[in-house]
């Protein structure tokens, strides 16, 4: 049992954390000048996976970050994840899925930096900070944090979804 105040700061960090996810998304997907320039926006032809993946420097799968860069599956793939994981988020429903696939994205970023190498195949410092945990492991832990947390039930709508008839035969929804 949590707490009103736990209960409450969950869904805050659950609201936050799905902005993050639909941010990502609706910036790659329109260019508002962020991290994505309009000309460069999913939109208008760019991808929103070249410049991250094309830009791996280090790890045992540098090879195949650059080879699924820019990749039409990969594009979509990646921002249906980011689209479906802050909606999820943000709507307080389905967040055991949510926090499987934002997870298993956050995971996969992971590994395309690598953070365990202090060098890149260039021979240059790689500038990771912590070799282990870095902000993309923290993400996937607090998408757990939020499922188990029951975070949806707070300021969301997951009280009504885990009532749904369909929802009650398929308990993995919730």
């Amino acid at each position: 049992m949590f707490t009103t105040t736990a209960a409450r700061a969950l869904a805050v960090l659950r609201i936050a954390t799905g902005f993050v996810f639909l941010w990502a998304f609706l910036d790659k997907t329109f260019g508002f000048g962020y991290s994505t320039p309009v000309e460069r926006s999913w939109i208008n032809g760019g991808s929103p996976t070249k410049g991250f993946l094309s830009h791996v420097e280090v790890g045992p799968f540098q090879s195949i970050a650059h080879s699924i860069a820019g990749t039409w599956w990969a594009d979509t793939l990646f921002m249906a994840g980011m689209a479906a994981v802050g909606v999820a988020l943000l709507a307080g429903i389905g967040l055991r899925v949510a926090a499987a696939s934002g997870a298993l994205i956050m995971a996969m970023m992971w590994l395309a930096e690598f953070p365990l190498d202090r060098f890149t195949a260039g021979g240059e410092p790689s500038g990771s900070t912590n070799p282990i945990t870095d902000y993309h492991l923290v993400y996937a832990i607090v998408l757990v944090v939020l499922a188990a947390g029951y975070a949806g039930h707070t300021w969301g709508l997951g009280r009504i979804w885990a009532r749904l008839p369909f929802v009650q035969r398929n308990r993995w929804m919730i």
